[in-house]
């Protein structure tokens, strides 16, 4: 017995010499874990200098993102449409009746470069007729026109209905300079026999 033991003892001893792998890659790739993870702090290191130099700036008067953002940089811009016209200066007319507000934007000759009303806004009803729904209008039509490149504008109000006030402030707050504002409301001079009185 002891001799068969002393058989099978070499033979399973030369198996594992055999097949044995070698344990080198495992320790190649632990080694870029380590250079990996000081990798960071080389960095950091690097870093400092570079916010020393960064302060030092600062120091000698250099403009730094917040001295931008307490700056007043004026109003905010608004993106050109695709295919805009680039017109600068225009006329805006309002039309403030009793039952809508109709306000249009157009170029100094009058070609229409945006429009709105009370109903395209979806007034309805005695709504039309509100100053809350001239600023609308006017609002959703001033940014069409914008997107143009409209700046300057002169506004020529006509009617007597009540979104008069509103439309023209609902322009300063779009940003527009309102060069003049004109009442282009049409006045009978004797012509033709008015209509009867309303009745409220």
């Amino acid at each position: 017995m002891s001799e068969e033991k002393e058989n099978i003892v070499p033979a399973a001893s030369d198996k594992p010499a055999a097949e044995k792998k070698p344990k080198a890659p495992k320790a190649k790739v632990a080694a870029p874990a380590k250079d990996a993870a000081a990798a960071p702090a080389a960095e950091a290191t690097a870093a400092a200098p570079a916010a020393l130099a960064a302060e030092g700036e600062k120091a000698a008067g250099a403009v730094t993102a917040k001295d931008l953002l307490t700056e007043d940089l004026g109003a905010a811009k608004v993106r050109k449409m695709k295919g805009s016209k680039n017109i600068t200066t225009g006329i805006c007319h309002i039309l403030a009746t009793f039952n809508n507000t109709k306000v249009t934007f157009s170029d100094m000759s009058g070609n229409v470069l945006s429009w709105s009303s009370s109903g395209k806004c979806n007034f309805r009803g005695s709504r039309k007729s509100t100053a809350y729904a001239a600023q609308v209008v006017t609002q959703e039509a001033g940014r069409a026109a914008m997107a143009h490149g409209l700046k300057d504008i002169y506004v020529k109000v006509r009617g007597p209905g009540l979104g008069r006030d509103s439309a023209i402030r609902a322009l300063q707050t779009l940003g527009l300079t309102v060069n003049s504002i004109i009442d282009v409301t049409p006045v009978p001079h004797n012509g033709c026999r008015p209509p009867k009185r309303r009745r409220v």
